[in-house]
């Protein structure tokens, strides 16, 4: 399980990085708090920052299930991905919004793997036909 959290607060330090990245892109592009909006090149920072919040919200809790429900090293293997995909995605949005894909895939389908593979694990242990 080690292994599990290793990648749970790797994926923390990644959203913490891009957290920092929107402070350093409000200065640079003078954007006072609380707006959002004003230059094209800070929204994109902004957008990698709360896009990876929307997707830690399944992330978290999908990692720990399937670690427990399917396999410690499924659960990692899938957080592997969903970290070099959200890393991509950083990349590619900050770059070029148009070539998110890639990076947006390699971290949207782990959660769903884990989602679904727990979901499969869980009703085969405790189904009512056994």
């Amino acid at each position: 399980m080690g292994l599990v959290w290793l990648i749970a607060l790797v994926a923390l330090l990644q959203y913490t990085f891009f957290s920092f990245m929107v402070g350093k892109a409000r200065g640079t592009y003078g954007i006072q708090a609380p707006a959002v909006t004003g230059h094209e090149e800070f929204e994109r920072y902004y957008r990698v920052q709360m896009n990876t919040v929307e997707l830690l919200v399944s992330f978290l809790p999908a990692l720990g299930i399937s670690a427990m429900a399917v396999s410690p090293w499924f659960a990692t293997a899938m957080g592997v991905v969903y970290v070099i995909g959200r890393q991509l995605f950083y990349f590619s949005y900050v770059k070029d919004p148009k070539s998110r894909g890639l990076g947006f895939s390699l971290s949207f389908f782990p959660i769903v793997a884990m989602i679904i593979g727990s979901i499969i694990y869980i009703v085969k242990d405790y189904s009512l036909l056994k």
